[in-house]
């Protein structure tokens, strides 16, 4: 039996804080909560807090990081392997331990997307995640452009019915099209497309009305992958996410797809909707961090303030996931529990894992031992349960 104590730690349990406590986990799990006892005998595998903050593994359910890692300067490409690897090491230091990585199944070339790059990255995570070598359980974020013919194609090829673990796919429905979600505003596309690629004022919103006929032209293809998804959705084969829904009839209408999330709503009525019809929302960490959203939208710590909230998601930035319950703490928008809900048990529940997210007994020993200093934080130690699992047997194992 493989075992693990955590002692004399601060453990954030799911509605209060407990000090001085004692975590014990046997086989990847956690078997006990207690801080009754005043001291407890040296253990091999015992690892003394010193009072540091004991709060379960962050769950990502949106990061684009992979995409950065791989291209981080014009014409170098690292690979897909290397990338996994050299991104997981951030991910990890950050306090991660389960993360969705979205990958776009789209053809364009500003965000390094393409199907043979979709392909590729599907590959090497599914065989990453199968050698049991991860320090990181990697999963997939199944992005969806939803006016690219062959992007719909690619992700119906790659799409499974279930993953190892009997979890839906996590698929997100995206529309970027200037003049709707994200970008309802064009003028913010604008803008963004001035800084990013020094165009003019005339020269952007010339390069926006271009974008937007080329867009309008494949209307059909998005009618067409959104039928299809609506149809799997509805017979509970995948969990459908509508992204950046910024009007009260787009929640309405994904609600009518049978989605089950609204991920990034960019206004306060449509995240307010989208939780009147039972929808979890997703926020960005670093809109928590900044206090305000890059493009202009709806602040997350507002939406925080009014619980309108489930959960948050690094989207491009790992770090931001703890740095962001360590402001909302820092800043009084809510307490410690409910902010490290916000990146733990929020997040699992809305990628239906209910195996983590919190320290009760039971749960996967995920665990974080951290410290904040004011509005920053700081991890000291990352646990996980399997890895406990995989060391035992190690140890076990008869050489042939």
């Amino acid at each position: 039996m493989s075992r693990l104590v955590v002692t004399n730690a601060t453990a954030v349990l799911p509605t209060q804080v407990l000090s001085d406590a004692t975590i014990v986990c046997e086989d990847g799990l956690i078997v006990e909560i207690d801080n009754a006892r005043p001291s407890i005998a040296f253990e091999p595998n015992m690892i003394d807090a010193r009072g540091a903050l004991c709060i379960p593994g962050l769950v990502d359910s949106h990061s684009d990081g992979l995409e950065r890692e791989r291209f981080p300067r014009p014409g170098v490409d690292l690979g897909a392997r290397f990338t996994v690897r050299s991104f997981e090491g951030r991910v990890r230091a950050a306090g991660i331990t389960t993360m969705f990585h979205g990958i776009g199944f789209e053809e364009d070339e500003k965000y390094h997307r393409s199907m043979v790059l979709a392909n590729e990255w599907t590959d090497e995570l599914e065989s990453y995640r199968a050698s049991g070598r991860a320090l990181v359980d990697h999963r997939i974020l199944y992005r969806l452009d939803a006016r690219d013919p062959d992007g719909f194609r690619c992700l119906v090829d790659r799409l499974p019915r279930r993953a190892d673990d009997g979890t839906l796919p996590l698929v997100s429905f995206e529309d970027h099209t200037p003049g709707q979600g994200q970008y309802t505003d064009r003028t913010a596309f604008e803008r963004y497309i001035i800084g990013t690629q020094g165009l003019s004022e005339s020269d952007a919103r010339a390069r926006v009305d271009q974008l937007i006929a080329e867009r309008d032209s494949l209307l059909a293809n998005r009618d067409l992958a959104l039928t299809w998804l609506v149809e799997r959705a509805t017979r509970g084969e995948i969990r459908l996410m509508a992204h950046d829904p910024a009007t009260i009839e787009e929640s309405d209408q994904a609600k009518a797809w049978n989605a089950s999330i609204a991920e990034f709503p960019t206004t306060f009525e449509a995240a307010q909707r989208a939780k009147e019809l039972g929808l979890r929302t997703v926020c960005g960490a670093p809109n928590v961090m900044r206090g305000r959203s890059h493009s202009g939208n709806v602040s997350a710590r507002d939406l925080i303030s009014e619980r309108l909230c489930d959960g948050l998601a690094s989207d491009y930035l790992p770090s931001t996931m703890l740095g962001a319950v360590a402001v909302l703490v820092h800043e009084n928008v809510c307490d410690l529990p409910t902010a490290v809900a916000l990146v733990t048990s929020g997040p699992a529940a809305t990628v239906g894992l209910t195996d983590r997210g919190s320290i009760e007994t039971g749960q996967r020993a995920d665990l974080v031992i951290a410290e904040f200093d004011g509005p920053l934080a700081v991890v000291r130690h990352v646990l996980r349960g399997d890895e406990m699992i995989a060391d035992a047997d190690e140890l076990m194992a008869v050489p042939a």
